[in-house]
């Protein structure tokens, strides 16, 4: 599989945690007991057999992998994919994998120990795709509301950012709020800037923003009790709500939120706070000011599909994909839009706009 190739280098030269692999073991909500999963980008034309070799308390056992492809990809020729490499007998705990198509080298094994009742953090949420981001003053409010919303984690995956940006990532890092997580897939693969080959042409969706968010499922399934999967420019709101969707819809569910959206050609000026620091100390700072956009497009009369994105308990999915979980253990509900949806401030044309 020569198209596998450039997963040597991800995985060994640039220590890209991209593509993660799993163990899940002994969890009572496991999508494939017994099996190691490989979060991978492959050709999909290609269905590849795969040999998975073992560590098992200094053993070498072999087991024949299989490839299953995420349904979503958009039409690309590359796509995200999952390589299941069973667990041989007398091999219940390894350590290491190595599968022949990647290189020589063994990775080390993930996920060893589930964790069910005592996380790390307690609400996680995920940017997923930053490429030749300059919009500081969003990104910095929207890292102080998410803070104020209860979230004590964000994980984002950087292509590349301005000299600005990164002086605030570098600060949110220091805090401990932050992981910056270095995705460059562009280097291997042509990587589209849109979500469809006929917008943008390239090989792999949207800078492999399936493969980010899968990577981060796993990546944070034992550290945190909650996962937020949105954009930076997007916020779910109010405040306390996990317990309130837990107690009206139901623990482990997939809640999905209603894309609303506030255009940025339309400005407000800010309400009048104490709390709110000058805006003309501002007015130098590359970016959106999320509290001047304060109208928002005529939303639908039901729920629909309008790029609605999802807070999720990570170990009650095996799958998500940019809007919505694949494969949940209890399904996905609509949360009510009178008790929270998403903002959403994007540049679009509008027929019709409300003040919110």
């Amino acid at each position: 599989m020569q198209q596998l190739g450039f997963f040597k280098h991800l995985f060994l030269e640039n220590k890209l945690s991209g593509f993660v692999i799993n163990l899940q073991h002994k969890h009572k909500n496991v999508f494939a007991l017994h099996q190691v999963r490989v979060i991978s980008i492959a050709l999909r034309s290609e269905k590849a057999a795969f040999r998975c070799h073992l560590l098992c308390r200094g053993k070498l056992l072999i087991s024949d992998g299989a490839i299953d492809f995420h349904k979503d990809h958009f039409g690309f020729p590359y796509g995200t994919a999952d390589i299941m490499c069973p667990l041989p007998p007398g091999c219940e705990t390894p350590t290491n994998i190595k599968l022949d198509q990647l290189g020589p080298g063994f990775l080390e094994i993930q996920n060893q120990k589930s964790v069910t009742d005592s996380f790390r953090y307690n609400f996680t949420v995920c940017f997923s795709a930053m490429y030749n981001f300059t919009n500081v003053l969003q990104l910095v409010q929207s890292l102080e509301m998410l803070q104020l919303l209860g979230v004590n984690r964000v994980v984002l995956y950087k292509t590349n950012c301005s000299a600005d940006t990164q002086r605030v990532l570098d600060s949110y890092t220091e805090k401990g709020l932050v992981e910056v997580i270095p995705w460059s897939l562009s280097k291997y693969l042509n990587v589209s800037r849109r979500a469809f080959p006929n917008k943008s042409p390239g090989d792999l969706h949207y800078f492999g923003q399936i493969a980010a968010l899968n990577d981060f499922l796993y990546r944070y399934r034992y550290r945190s009790r909650y996962v937020a999967l949105h954009d930076v420019d997007e916020l779910i709101l109010p405040q306390s709500l996990l317990p309130l969707l837990e107690k009206t819809l139901g623990a482990d569910k997939c809640y999905q939120f209603e894309n609303h959206w506030f255009p940025v050609e339309f400005e407000l000026p800010p309400p009048k706070s104490q709390t709110l620091p000058r805006q003309d100390q501002w007015k130098n700072i590359s970016g959106v000011n999320i509290l001047t956009h304060l109208y928002r497009e005529p939303p639908p009369t039901k729920p629909t599909f309008n790029n609605f994105k999802i807070i999720v308990n990570p170990r009650a999915v095996s799958r998500v994909t940019v809007h919505g979980a694949l494969n949940s253990v209890k399904g996905c509900v609509w949360v009510d839009r009178n008790v929270a949806h998403m903002y959403h401030q994007l540049l679009l044309v509008f027929k019709g706009v409300w003040k919110t």
